[in-house]
């Protein structure tokens, strides 16, 4: 489906009115909402910042990181691609020095294989481009050492003669390449593992899997009677566990909306129907591959990004070779746009269609010939009889073209300033690679400012 074509979701959590309204049972300072890297990453940082208060995080699946955070390339960004003042090139640049510092306190398997971005003669602006950029960037907040030589994103352009002495089955149509020292990989799955240690051993945190929000209200105590003299402003948040049909509810003091793919959803409930905000989904397929033309590779090669009248440069950074922790080579994401169920390309409001995504996690046959001729472009000798699906991601998106920059957004119960909730919204690509970032962004920068004590 093309991007012109594509239908939005602009459903709202209980937008049938199943669940009505119910006064909270108890309360919690921090209500973390999502158990994927970025939603445990804020949880962590929650604790560890405060440990004298209480921090809850809620996943609706049964264990962590189901969905974007179990299903992309596993890749630590260096912070090549994006607007140099942008939130995703500040939190990615800070957030691999965090990526890095955090796998060796922890053990977490990681591998610094540097990366590749490969051009024909024709794509040498994109990375000319790419590597001025590098040079310019600034520190992001928040960095107390900077590395000897100066340079946040270290990088450097060369030969395509030079590339081929790296990846010697790179093609002779490649002219030049920007080589970037210090992209990685990581085992996300330990990385999580190590942030739910950290969570459910600290004094205050706690860990609540298979369980859904279902309704969320704000709460103010300007409208209690003068009897709740210790009433706060705040959120009445509803969730269900398991199959249970009747909810629980607890009040939070400040809410941090970290739901990924869902993450619209709260938001969407709070306003008005005309102000709702869509979010559209890209499925990304990846292959397995084993065959020839990838001898002995040992670093990630991306392709540039698609130029010319369909590019889609920021929604997409090309079917790439990526290696996994034992050395495997897969190649992907490709970009297919999908809509929930409509009869046109309108948005679609029915909260019921909120999980439509999920039948297309099923990896398909049909992508391999379209990925196969993508990466013959830069690897011509390997052969589609070696690509097999592998698995399929979905990420999401707040645009269909264009640069979308992360979205960290803050709401108040009351309308005015008491009564935090923060909203993550469109962290895809580099999320894996930010979410430390994010965390502190979110913890230090703006939950920190407004807590009356430390």
């Amino acid at each position: 489906m093309s991007a012109s074509r594509v239908g939005g979701l602009t459903a709202a959590l209980n937008s049938a009115r199943k669940y009505k309204y119910k006064s909270p049972d108890g309360a919690v300072d921090f209500l973390v909402v999502g158990g994927g890297v970025v939603g445990l990453a804020i949880a962590q940082r929650l604790t560890e910042r405060f440990p004298n208060k209480s921090t809850y995080l809620v996943e609706r699946h049964g264990r962590a990181g189901e969905e974007t955070s179990s299903r992309n390339s596993e890749v630590i960004h260096a912070g090549l691609y994006y607007p140099a003042h942008s939130l995703k090139t500040q939190l990615c640049s800070r957030g691999r020095h965090l990526m890095y510092d955090r796998c060796q306190r922890h053990n977490i398997p990681y591998l610094k294989t540097g990366k590749l971005v490969v051009a024909q003669e024709d794509q040498r602006p994109y990375v000319e481009g790419l590597y001025e950029k590098s040079r310019q960037l600034g520190w992001p907040k928040h960095f107390t050492q900077h590395s000897s030589n100066g340079s946040v994103l270290p990088a450097r352009l060369v030969t395509g003669e030079e590339a081929r002495v790296l990846e010697p089955d790179i093609s002779k149509d490649i002219t030049v390449a920007l080589w970037s020292p210090e992209t990685g990989i990581i085992d996300s799955h330990a990385l999580m593992d190590s942030l739910e240690k950290d969570i459910t051993e600290s004094a205050g945190g706690q860990l609540v899997y298979s369980t859904r929000v279902v309704r969320v209200d704000p709460y103010k105590k300007r409208e209690l009677s003068s009897t709740s003299s210790n009433a706060q402003d705040g959120w009445v948040v509803q969730t269900t566990t398991g199959d249970a049909q009747e909810g629980d509810a607890l009040f939070a003091k400040a809410l941090i909306n970290a739901s990924g793919l869902s993450a619209t959803l709260i938001l969407n409930s709070l306003l008005s129907e005309s102000s709702r905000i869509p979010m559209y989904f890209a499925r990304g397929s990846y292959t397995a591959y084993s065959g020839p033309g990838v001898s002995n590779v040992k670093h990630l090669i991306y392709p540039c990004p698609e130029s010319g009248p369909n590019k889609n440069a920021f929604q997409s950074l090309g079917t790439h070779l990526t290696l996994d922790m034992h050395g495997n080579v897969r190649f992907g994401p490709d970009l297919e746009w999908i809509s929930p169920p409509s009869s046109s390309a309108d948005d679609v409001s029915d909260e019921a269609h909120t999980d439509f995504w999920t039948k297309y996690l099923v990896p398909e046959e049909s992508r391999l010939e379209d990925m196969c001729r993508a990466v013959t472009k830069y690897l011509p000798n390997v052969q589609k009889e070696g690509f097999r699906p592998d698995y399929v991601g979905i990420r999401p998106k707040l645009v269909t073209s264009g640069f979308q920059d992360f979205v960290v957004r803050k709401d108040y119960a009351d309308g005015v300033g008491s009564g935090l909730m923060v909203s993550l919204m469109g962290i895809e690509s580099p999320g894996l690679t930010s979410c430390l970032a994010i965390a502190e962004h979110v913890v230090e920068d703006i939950v920190s400012q407004e807590q009356d004590d430390p």
